[in-house]
């Protein structure tokens, strides 16, 4: 049996139960139980629809929950008829469990969790293995997560905005264990894009397949780290990143922009590069003047900083960067890179140093220290 597929019967086995009026966290539960059932049962005795048996055997387990707890007599009175059993309903409930995964009152690594295990359909072990976590650990930031929005009703579309910054956050954790994090939250804006037109949402996906498009040339064969402009190009994922244009380019044509869609944009412009050397700056310096616009975030500034000595000399890069705050992860590794374009070797030297200090895992510091050791032989 597919566990893949299996998994993909999650969102709309737990929206089958929301909408019957049952609590998030004790239907997730519910959910979660009926999976176990389906992986003992399914391999001996396939079910003819497989949705509708998950359905009544999750809504069962969910009134034996509500039966036993004395706390929700109440509850137990308007739940006591169960539904008649057949068919299920195609009704997509991916939508409204984004949103509620998603929460305002959650925490990112929070929503993040939830959204993988309700949504996504990962164990509580495979989200922890992911995230490099013990599994008790993950198993009480689900468990928080879900009496947070315990309760919850949305009787109003929620916040895409919210959403598509869980989804984001999914993608950047990469991947690690048995679960490719990247990989999943391509999969769930997917999921997002089909019941959503929002431009941003598109943007998203459209920026999630530019970037994977470049995942193989990322990493060399011992693992280290192959910075952008070094990467073989030969190993870029056309089809990805085609797709990926396409999307942009249908979203951008609503005018109504995002800061999604302008990642996007920069992304797209670096894929359509045939060398390092030939990378349109000056379009993407125009492009990251859009994102700070439309966020004014320090993260853009630096990274504007970076197009900006690219595009027009590492003096005007350096001078961009002297606006941005110093004590911004990454800004010390920036400034090294830009000393080092200005044929500043020395102070590069000391600067990718200092920034392999900072350095937030153990292969951008390797990376970091290689630049230093390079520049100090070159020095020596």
């Amino acid at each position: 049996m597919d566990e893949a597929v299996l998994r993909g019967r999650t969102p709309e086995v737990l929206g089958v139960l929301v909408r019957r009026g049952a609590d998030f966290a004790a239907a997730e539960d519910a959910v979660q139980e009926a999976l176990v059932e389906a992986l003992r049962v399914w391999p001996s005795a396939p079910p003819r629809d497989p949705k509708a048996w998950l359905v009544t055997v999750a809504w069962r387990k969910f009134l034996d929950a509500t039966r036993a707890d004395a706390a929700r007599r109440r509850r137990e009175e308007l739940v006591d008829e169960e539904p008649a059993s057949g068919p299920a309903a195609a009704v997509d409930d991916s939508l409204r469990l984004y949103f509620l995964c998603a929460h305002p009152s959650l925490t990112p690594s929070s929503a993040v969790a939830l959204t993988l295990r309700a949504v996504g359909g990962l164990t509580t072990r495979q989200i922890a293995e992911a995230y490099l976590v013990p599994e008790a650990t993950m198993a009480q930031r689900i468990s928080r997560a879900k009496r947070t929005v315990s309760g919850v009703r949305f009787e109003q579309p929620g916040d895409v905005a919210t959403v598509l910054r869980v989804l984001y956050l999914v993608f950047n954790e990469g991947y690690s264990g048995d679960v490719d994090l990247a990989a999943e939250a391509i999969r769930l804006t997917r999921q997002l894009a089909a019941v959503s037109d929002h431009p941003e949402v598109a943007g998203l996906l459209a920026l999630m397949l530019v970037q994977h498009a470049r995942r193989a040339a990322r990493t060399a064969a011992d693992g280290s780290l192959v910075p952008l402009a070094e990467q073989d190009r030969s190993r870029w994922d056309t089809a990805l990143i085609a797709e990926g244009v396409e999307i942009l380019q249908a979203a951008l044509a609503l005018d109504r922009l995002g800061e999604f869609q302008a990642q996007a944009a920069i992304a797209a412009l670096h894929a359509d590069a045939p060398t390092a050397g030939e990378t349109d700056w000056v379009q993407i310096v125009e492009w990251y003047d859009e994102l700070v616009a439309l966020t004014d975030s320090p993260v853009v500034r630096l990274n504007r900083a970076v197009a900006v000595g690219e595009a027009d000399g590492p003096r005007a890069g350096l001078a961009a960067l002297a606006e941005v705050d110093a004590s911004l992860p990454r800004h010390t590794a920036v400034s090294a890179y830009l000393h080092e374009r200005d044929g500043e070797v020395a102070v590069a030297a000391r600067l990718y140093a200092e920034a392999a200090r900072k350095a937030p895992n153990l292969p951008e510091r390797d990376h970091l220290l290689r630049q230093a050791a390079r520049l100090n032989h070159a020095v020596d």
